[in-house]
């Protein structure tokens, strides 16, 4: 089986939904990213080299977003394309079933996640709209992801100051490290990310808490059936207030954001007449777990052990961890099992360059978006460094990627 290698890893802008990217439909967040994917390869005839395109998604209109996009990038009508659903870790799953299939048959495929909250339809059950799909049978417990966070919070003790302190953290890393961010855009359309901005903690604690009241943790909230009720503020997650710590706010939740980011794979590259070879890294493995559907943004710490066990290694030998900031207290949690915080302190490895909490979560592509954040970091960093992404997943679930920087 060949090594599988990302040749090139970028982003769109991310931009909050209904604003600077309102009117581009997921297939035209995406099209233009994978031809720059393409063009950051060096790849000069890509209707003529990708194999195919995997993307994520969760709430599009459907008709195969994978396909639609690779038509839009140029890749020409013998190219296939297919779309994957798992929520929040879309784009991360589309990016092992590349790896999945380049160890099987060899060449080249993009693949990663697109959301475009701002043009997705309408959904309903039973004639009455909601955002949230149902995402576990009935019987099972069921809490909107606010709800979930807040539960989170209160059974792990996680404070408001603390969740505060890492959404400042991450803006500031955001607007610090604004020549990373610069370089995985490769959408050329121009378009800035509008959701860096310089926070204070005096700031974060005007937001009011989304859940204001107690009940017990893991309470479903409707068992199968979606949410009816009004949506939360800047949230667009719906449900009836229920119990809770009040810890989760506006502030320390990421926003909701239109964007899509891929990577191009393919077998590891060889340096020509004692020349290194272009930079990549290597995709050493993946993992997708299951965890506790009541409290879903527990399941990164399970995935990310799992990783590492079966890579062989420690925690110690990783260079670099992104985890997705769709809530502070998810990340939170990951960090306090795996003992890579101390109260505020977070360890420097993690999330250097901030995360969804400034830039905002376009929920099918936050997956790649991490990946494509450790690529970059990795490239960076002396042949041979690890690094590590994870991401929680409505319903239960978490992906984890181990890269490795190559020669």
């Amino acid at each position: 089986m060949p090594e599988v290698a990302v040749l090139a890893a970028g982003r769109s802008a991310f931009t909050g939904r209904s604003r600077a990217q309102a009117g581009r439909t997921d297939d035209q967040l995406a099209g233009p990213l994978l031809a720059g994917l393409t063009a950051a390869a060096g790849i000069s005839s890509p209707e003529r080299a990708v194999d195919g395109v995997i993307l994520g998604s969760c709430t599009g209109p459907g008709g195969n977003v994978g396909r639609r996009a690779a038509l839009a990038a140029g890749f020409g009508l013998d190219c296939p394309g297919w779309s994957v659903d798992a929520q929040c870790g879309s784009g991360m799953l589309a990016v092992q079933q590349a790896a999945d299939r380049i160890r099987l048959d060899g060449g080249l495929i993009a693949a990663g996640g697109v959301e475009s909250p701002s043009t997705a339809p309408e959904r309903r059950i039973d004639g009455v709209a909601y955002r949230q799909a149902p995402m576990v049978p009935r019987g099972f417990p069921d809490p909107d992801l606010v709800h979930a966070a807040e539960d989170l919070a209160r059974v792990r003790g996680i404070t408001r100051q603390r969740q505060d302190a890492l959404a400042e953290r991450s803006h500031r890393l955001a607007l610090e490290h604004a020549d990373l961010l610069a370089a995985e855009r490769l959408d050329g359309s121009g378009i800035a990310d509008d959701g860096p901005r310089a926070v204070t903690a005096r700031l974060l604690a005007r937001f009011a808490p989304l859940v204001p009241e107690a009940a017990e943790p893991g309470t479903p909230s409707g068992g199968a059936s979606p949410r009816h009720t009004d949506s939360l503020p800047e949230t667009g997650i719906t449900g009836e207030p229920r119990p809770g710590f009040g810890s989760v706010t506006p502030g320390n939740t990421a926003r909701i954001a239109d964007g899509a980011a891929a990577l191009l794979l393919g077998p590891a590259p060889r340096g020509v007449d004692g020349q290194p070879a272009r930079p990549h890294t290597l995709v050493r493995a993946g993992i997708l777990a299951g965890g506790d559907p009541a409290l879903p943004g527990a399941a990164p710490t399970g995935a990310l052990r799992r990783l590492l066990r079966r890579a062989g290694i420690g925690l110690d030998r990783l260079g670099a961890l992104e985890i997705v900031e769709a809530f502070s207290a998810q990340v939170l949690a990951t960090l306090d099992d795996l003992d890579l915080a101390d109260g505020e302190r977070i360890d420097p490895r993690v999330n250097a360059a901030g995360g969804a909490l400034a830039l905002g979560h376009p929920w099918g592509a936050s997956g790649a978006a991490v990946l494509v954040r450790l690529h970059h970091r990795l490239l960076a960093c002396p042949p041979g460094t690890l690094g590590a992404a994870a991401c929680a997943i409505g319903g239960g679930m978490a992906a984890a990627v181990l890269l490795q920087r190559g020669d």
